[in-house]
């Protein structure tokens, strides 16, 4: 199974959490970190999960991700473009 991680910018690092595992975060000084350390915390939340006897849950969210086109020169009057 393959669970969606977000990663945020904070002030003195980042963290990380799973949608679809509440509870589960991690922080971190570097993107690195955080990535290793968040999935220790969901091998470690999903290990407590079983050994409770709780329901794993399928991972439900998911992510996609996008960025802006770049503009024509006709684009160029001040509008927003419609993505």
């Amino acid at each position: 199974m393959k669970y969606a991680v977000i990663i945020e910018q904070a002030a003195t690092g980042f963290s990380a959490y799973v949608p679809d595992l509440p509870g589960c975060i991690a922080t971190g000084a570097t993107k690195a970190q955080v990535r290793q350390r968040i999935q220790e915390a969901v091998e470690i939340h999903l290990k407590s999960m079983m050994e409770d006897g709780d329901p794993i849950p399928e991972p439900r969210e998911q992510v996609d991700m996008t960025k802006p086109r770049k503009r024509s020169k006709a684009g160029r009057s001040g509008r927003l473009l419609s993505l």
